[in-house]
């Protein structure tokens, strides 16, 4: 038994077959973010400017775009977990099949499925001498039969719960929203992708809009409160990139993280209470802040959808006067004011928050 163990150790580490959740919860999830991003929510972007200029060929490039959302997530995936080139090829195909199963919850159907396809693509990968047809069918028949069997029970479980974190939003917007906030906050400067888990639960709605302000402050909150270490380069490369950056600097001081987590607390539910800002564009934008600023696009886009629906009469001055306060200067003013005593107390020292620009 000892033996069997052992070579089934070195089998996978020959194959570079990774069992962990910082493979699967960390960089396969981070993975699929960024073939979100590369697919539907960059599509969303060109065609809403499409239709606002109303220049058809960028509506269509749009399009085009935003269908190949599943393929390119599991791409990325695939990428992310280390699979070999034809492995990783056929899993265009694996995608395109959970994504389409998965209905609404199709994001998480395909980081699931995609990851088992591809581990056992990975595991015949060069085993045979007709390696040409072995991997192909082993990585498309395990991907697409279980896209078949499972995906729409997983994108349907998926679709429930951010169904149920939405109604709960709506009927008790002041806690959730401070809730929503501050944990797809978090999940944002964590070293995972809170883009992925708005995209996988997706969330829209009230519930979007909170995640937006969530994240909104951290990025910009961390911007604005490093700026006397970090100066210029350190505001955009947070305040437009990602609050990521200081990941290191909460491992060495948690209290750093004090600041723009309680200015989350604050946003979410002024968003939700007050505001009512909805994020009814694609739900990974809920997860994304102020990155490109594809947040504040999302949330545009969705005003523009709302009122093609018939559930908007028109952008208002409200709408805009929300979108600035929640997204920049809240996040900023709340977040430098609250670490000012912090500062002065010792928790926040000289230079932990200074980055390698």
């Amino acid at each position: 038994m000892a033996k069997q163990r052992e070579s089934i150790k070195a089998f996978l580490k020959r194959k570079d077959i990774e069992i962990s959740a910082r493979r699967y919860g960390i960089d396969a999830l981070s993975a699929m973010a960024q073939g979100l991003f590369a697919s539907l929510l960059i599509g969303t972007i060109i065609g809403t400017f499409g239709e606002q200029l109303g220049i058809q060929a960028l509506t269509d490039i749009g399009n085009m775009a935003k269908g190949a959302t599943g393929y390119a997530m599991a791409v990325a995936i695939g990428y992310a977990i280390k699979c070999p080139p034809l492995v990783l090829f056929c899993l265009a195909a694996v995608g395109g099949a959970a994504n389409s199963l998965g209905g609404a919850g199709g994001p998480l159907a395909v980081l699931v499925v995609t990851v088992i396809a591809g581990e056992c693509g990975k595991a015949v990968s060069k085993e045979t001498k007709v390696d040409i047809l072995v991997t192909p069918l082993v990585t498309i028949l395990i991907g697409v039969g279980l896209s078949m069997l499972c995906a729409p029970a997983i994108g349907a479980a998926a679709s429930a719960v951010g169904r149920a974190i939405m109604w709960a939003t709506e009927l008790k917007p002041f806690f959730m929203g401070i809730i929503i906030s501050v944990v797809v906050g978090i999940a944002l400067t964590l070293p995972i992708s809170s883009a992925a888990i708005c995209a996988a639960l997706s969330l829209t709605g009230l519930a979007g809009g909170a995640a937006v302000a969530g994240c909104c402050a951290q990025m910009v909150g961390f911007a604005v409160m490093s700026y006397r270490e970090n100066k210029v380069g350190g505001l955009v490369a947070q305040g437009l990139g990602t609050s990521m950056l200081q990941m290191g600097n909460i491992v060495r001081n948690p209290r750093i993280w004090i600041p723009p987590t309680l200015a989350s607390a604050i946003t979410g539910p002024i968003a939700t209470c007050i505001f009512q800002m909805q994020m009814n564009g694609a739900a990974v934008a809920s997860g994304m802040g102020t990155c490109g600023l594809v947040g504040q696009i999302g949330v545009y886009t969705g005003w523009i959808n709302d009122i093609a629906a018939g559930t908007k009469a028109a952008v208002t001055a409200m709408d805009w006067i929300g979108l600035i306060l929640i997204c920049f200067v809240l996040p900023a003013v709340l977040t430098w004011l609250i670490s000012l005593p912090l500062r002065k107390i010792g928790w926040i020292r000289e230079n932990d928050l200074k980055l390698d620009l």
